[in-house]
């Protein structure tokens, strides 16, 4: 009896009524799409009607998804991924493809041909039930004896119309709940139809993984190709230049001693940027690293810390490119962060291999309460180590030790 003295009633009967007046319509366009697309595929444009029934689920979905709200407080999500900035033909390639389209063609059908046949079911029951609700109303208002609520049965004066009354209040009470059973139904069958699945999350979810993998590669291609090109081209030019200044100051000796010291000093900043393109050259992408592994640069990056290092990485074998650079940098980010920032007097690095999984731990015995809001570079590190659906762990209490540690999968 609550459900019947609550807004529920009202919402179901205004569901379908709607329902059924845009599934009519909804059925005439597939109608006409469908027989004038098919009259008309020996001319080829009949393939793009059809095409336009195919895809006339989109509209219909979104507008069901909208109308949906006045019977489910569940807002459904799109099932379709942008696609904005792509041509015609892309977007109606893409669109056809996925099986999101198909699903909303389905519900459509089924709109304009079932839920919009069983809202006017229900709406014959409704305004029936109205009418013998009345039936007092309209006996009085007419002569007695001429109407004829059941046909060959004319009702010959007011009180005979209770009974029709109390039917009508019986078949009012039944359209309600007829009106929330069809609508729950169709919400169902909307929630199958028209909601993302799972696999598509997961589809989606894959697809952006191997998108940043790809421009992790990418970065990964285009830093090789500047290491190479600054190893091969700049660093070499100012090798020659060192070795020109040389053999100039030579051959000017202690006959122009003004010269020869200009030419020592040129001869000595030359030699100056020369290293300082080897850090940054090391910096890009150390040599070592692609020559000897992770353990060699790790190792490497230890001797030039102004902090004692403990290097301990024990991985049987070379790993990924990606896997090792990955590691290499995150390592010396967090050897960079601990030596600015924590007032270390000793820092450790330990690496294993566990199963399908790099497990890298530095710690240091710093001050603790490292905060990845204050800037210290940990976003930075998680964000590299998540590309290869790794994780990125960090304790640091107030008062230390630190402990960052790294976990990706070896296979890159």
């Amino acid at each position: 009896m609550r459900f019947l003295f609550s807004s529920w009633p009202l919402r179901s009967w205004g569901f379908l009524l709607s329902g059924a007046l845009f599934g009519l319509g909804v059925l005439v366009a597939l109608i006409v799409l469908v027989s004038v697309g098919v009259l008309l595929t020996v001319i080829g444009v009949g393939l793009l009607l059809l095409a336009g029934a195919a895809l006339l689920g989109m509209p219909v979905a979104r507008a069901e998804r909208r109308r949906l709200r006045m019977v489910d407080p569940v807002r459904l999500a799109d099932p379709h991924g942008s696609l904005s900035g792509v041509g015609t033909g892309i977007w109606l390639r893409s669109r056809l493809t996925e099986r999101a389209t198909w699903r909303e063609l389905a519900y459509t059908a089924l709109l304009a041909i079932v839920f919009s046949g069983a809202g006017l079911g229900v709406a014959v029951l409704l305004a029936s039930s109205v009418i013998l609700l009345l039936s007092p109303l309209i006996v009085w208002l007419n002569e007695p004896g001429t109407v004829n609520l059941i046909p060959g049965r004319p009702v010959p004066h007011t009180l005979a119309a209770l009974p029709y009354c109390a039917a009508g209040v019986v078949g009012f009470a039944l359209s309600a709940y007829a009106a929330a059973l069809v609508a729950g139904a169709q919400v169902r069958t909307a929630r199958l139809l028209l909601s993302p699945r799972d696999e598509e999350y997961k589809e989606r979810i894959i697809e952006l993984t191997r998108s940043r993998v790809r421009l992790a590669d990418a970065f990964e291609a285009e830093r090789h190709r500047i290491e190479r090109d600054l190893h091969d081209g700049a660093q070499q030019q100012l090798v020659a230049l060192t070795m020109t200044l040389g053999l100039a100051e030579m051959e000017l000796g202690t006959d122009n001693p003004e010269a020869a010291e200009l030419l020592a000093r040129s001869r000595g900043e030359a030699r100056q940027a020369l290293d300082q393109l080897r850090a940054l050259v090391r910096g890009i992408h150390p040599q070592v690293l692609t020559d000897h592994g992770l353990a060699a640069a790790v190792s490497e990056v230890a001797l030039r810390s102004p902090i004692p290092v403990t290097v301990d990485i024990d991985v049987e074998g070379r790993l990924p490119a990606l896997v090792e650079s990955t590691a290499y940098f995150t390592t010396t980010e967090a050897l960079t962060n601990a030596t600015k920032h924590s007032g270390a007097t000793k820092l450790a690095v330990v690496g294993r291999r566990e199963g399908d999984r790099l497990i890298l731990l530095i710690t240091d015995d710093g001050r603790g309460g490292a905060d990845p809001r204050r800037g210290t570079g940990l976003s930075g590190l998680a964000d590299r180590v998540s590309l290869l659906k790794g994780r990125l762990i960090v304790s640091s209490p107030l008062g230390g030790p630190t402990q960052v540690r790294m976990e990706v999968p070896c296979s890159g």
